[in-house]
């Protein structure tokens, strides 16, 4: 009976770390598609794959102690805040949203816009100043089911990801460019503003 103690014990052990683990690679999985490291499609399989996993593995580990995966994240210290974000929402987010959460993407889409209007308009020209929100905007205009395939609005979004991937972290854009990416955005603003009606 003892051994059968001991070998429960360690079971449970080894799942809480291979929970640990697939929890840990799925943040490190988002941080690298936010920096394109990874494609689309090898991120989306890669984040299916996992939040199965996850599940699965959250499956031999629940517990009154550990009834939910922020409170077993949150026991062992474990910061992947990225990665909870995706659990909670279930699917890789190049999954399109569904129309239930239409109007909480809409917000977010129209927060980002505003946000980066403002970043240039106060003369926040760098890289790493602007990519994350420019990147962290055309993902949820991907989301959107209902806007069309070759939304303009869109495109212009990911000519400007795609030009600040060229850049260095700390390389700026010149009076030009911000004048132009300004332009951008609050065009395509306005096009995202006409899908809406």
């Amino acid at each position: 009976a003892v051994v059968s103690t001991q070998s429960g014990h360690y079971g449970r052990d080894d799942n809480m770390a291979d929970l640990f683990a697939l929890i840990q690679t799925l943040q490190c999985l988002e941080k690298a598609y936010i920096k394109d490291a990874v494609t689309a499609k090898e991120y989306t399989d890669s984040c299916s794959k996992l939040l199965a996993q996850i599940s699965a593995a959250f499956n031999l580990v629940k517990s009154s102690s550990y009834p939910d995966i922020p409170t077993f994240m949150k026991e062992y210290y474990l910061e992947c805040p990225a990665a909870l974000q995706r659990i909670e929402e279930g699917k890789p987010i190049t999954v399109k949203d569904d129309q239930g959460n239409i109007s909480r993407v809409v917000a977010d889409v129209t927060s980002l816009y505003i946000t980066l209007c403002d970043k240039l308009q106060m003369g926040m020209r760098a890289k790493d100043e602007l990519y994350t929100d420019l990147k962290c905007l055309s993902e949820e205009l991907d989301r959107m089911s209902s806007l069309p395939p070759n939304f303009e609005g869109k495109t212009k979004i990911d000519f400007w990801v795609s030009e600040l991937d060229k850049l260095s972290a700390a390389d700026t854009l010149d009076e030009e460019q911000v004048r132009q990416m300004v332009f951008d955005l609050e065009s395509s603003r306005e096009a995202f503003v006409r899908t809406l009606k």
